[in-house]
């Protein structure tokens, strides 16, 4: 069951008839390497509330919303952000988003992993961009290019495949591809980006799929859309892969990020908008 927040009202219309996009924050509050990390304190602010300001930078989000099963995380963003609250034994973070999806009105549904205090808002907007021009694709997701052999070798970071038209061929946590002439040679090769937007449809459907074959042996859910037939789009962007927060040492080196540059700072966009009628059924 979905619970909004009470400060806030959710339902979105378009009178232009253009798509309309929602981006979604999934935050659980248990973490094994991080206990509490959404609330982890960054420049004197939660480390989701930065997020989720950088999430409003994006000019094509419509809303931005936290969604969480921990009162703790409605306790201290709901102050400054939409939140809903989703089922607590969720398999996922895209199940979470889904979950929150579904009861809100939206045409395109991104995923922001609340763990990107450095989220580049101009990705989310690349991302949207490719579903809008191109609609055979259910999903978009980012890729940047590797730089190191060590990085290529890593089987932490994800790789990913994409063919001439940049749609995604194949994820792994392999060295892919595999240059038969230079073995080893990484020129060309993609670091996956876990940010990802979905058409609405291809979300709830995606979630309610059976774990495929291949996602169960990389233990990568992407693999799950492929395998059943979801067109992935791949958009190159530039850069180094955002800065993610998983441990004590990544939450230390972010706080060093944001003191060395105050320009990592976000001013809030979409906050504390008017409060319009809830829909039926949430």
């Amino acid at each position: 069951m979905v619970r909004r927040g009470a400060r806030h009202g959710f339902f979105m219309t378009d009178a232009t008839g253009e798509e309309r996009v929602l981006a979604v924050i999934p935050a659980r509050y248990a973490s094994s390497r991080l206990p509490g990390k959404p609330l982890a304190e960054i420049a004197g602010l939660p480390m989701l509330e930065h997020v989720y300001r950088r999430a409003c930078q994006a000019r094509t989000i419509e809303r931005v919303v936290v969604a969480t099963d921990d009162e703790r995380i409605l306790r201290a963003l709901e102050p400054v952000a939409p939140v809903v609250m989703t089922g607590s034994k969720l398999a996922s973070g895209s199940d979470r988003v889904a979950e929150a999806a579904r009861s809100l009105d939206c045409s395109i549904v991104v995923n922001i992993q609340g763990d990107l205090p450095l989220l580049d808002p101009s990705w989310v907007d690349a991302l949207v961009e490719r579903l809008r021009n191109d609609r055979s694709l259910g999903i978009a997701t980012c890729a940047v290019p590797i730089r190191s052999q060590e990085e290529f070798e890593n089987p932490s970071v994800v790789k990913v495949v994409a063919d001439d038209d940049g749609r995604a061929l194949y994820f792994s946590r392999a060295a892919i591809p595999y240059d038969r002439e230079h073995p080893g040679r990484f020129d060309g090769a993609l670091h996956h980006v876990g940010l990802y937007a979905y058409r609405r449809e291809a979300l709830l459907r995606f979630t309610q799929l059976p774990v495929a074959r291949l996602e169960r042996s990389e233990r990568l859910e992407q693999l799950r859309a492929l395998e059943y037939g979801i067109g992935i789009g791949v958009v190159v962007v530039d850069g180094p892969p955002p800065m993610e927060v998983d441990t004590p040492e990544d939450l230390e080196r972010v706080r060093r990020a944001f003191a060395a540059d105050s320009s990592t700072l976000q001013p809030r966009d979409h906050g504390d908008p008017a409060p319009t009628p809830e829909p039926e059924g949430t």
